[in-house]
């Protein structure tokens, strides 16, 4: 199953800084709901872990995340990023394109993803993936501005928000 995911936010900070926080995978990584940083391989290369749970399902996936692109001068990137379900019966790829555009005080982030799942999750479609890709972007977001701002991040996603997602009550 492959779908394509689009979305854009704007954050009250400098873009200078906000560049720093999105091209630094220790400090994104606290903002993404389940996910942990393993390994630093090199400047470009990291390995990771993602765990999701939605209603009876839980998904956990262990992977490398490459960026293939990183322009400190235009603030665009371009992240591959690939992960096997830890029981061995599904993968996870993604290519995520992201571009920041200064917008006076504040910064305008637009970001695109492909994303390709096999497995068990793939069985339930591209509306679910989008659905459950919403409610995780959303809290991506929140968690992001929170790290700016100087607040505590929690990256855990609740069943229960999860699931509202899911079924389209956020």
């Amino acid at each position: 199953m492959k779908t394509t995911i689009s979305k854009q936010f704007t954050v009250e900070e400098p873009i200078a800084k906000v560049w720093d926080h999105l091209s630094s995978p220790e400090k994104i990584v606290v903002c993404v709901p389940g996910a942990s940083l393993t390994e630093t391989i090199d400047e470009l290369n990291y390995k990771g872990e993602v765990m999701l749970k939605f209603g009876p399902i839980k998904a956990k996936y262990s992977g490398k995340i490459t960026f293939e692109e990183l322009d400190n001068d235009h603030y665009k990137m371009r992240l591959n990023g690939k992960g096997l379900d830890s029981k061995g019966k599904g993968s996870a790829d993604m290519i995520m394109n992201g571009v920041l555009t200064e917008n006076g005080a504040h910064t305008d982030v637009d970001c695109t993803m492909q994303v390709t799942i096999t497995g068990m999750l793939a069985q339930f479609g591209s509306r679910l993936i989008n659905d459950v890709t919403d409610t995780v972007f959303d809290q991506f977001v929140q968690n992001f501005k929170d790290q700016l701002a100087g607040k505590e991040v929690d990256n855990t996603l609740s069943a229960g928000s999860m699931i509202k997602g899911m079924f389209g009550r956020k």
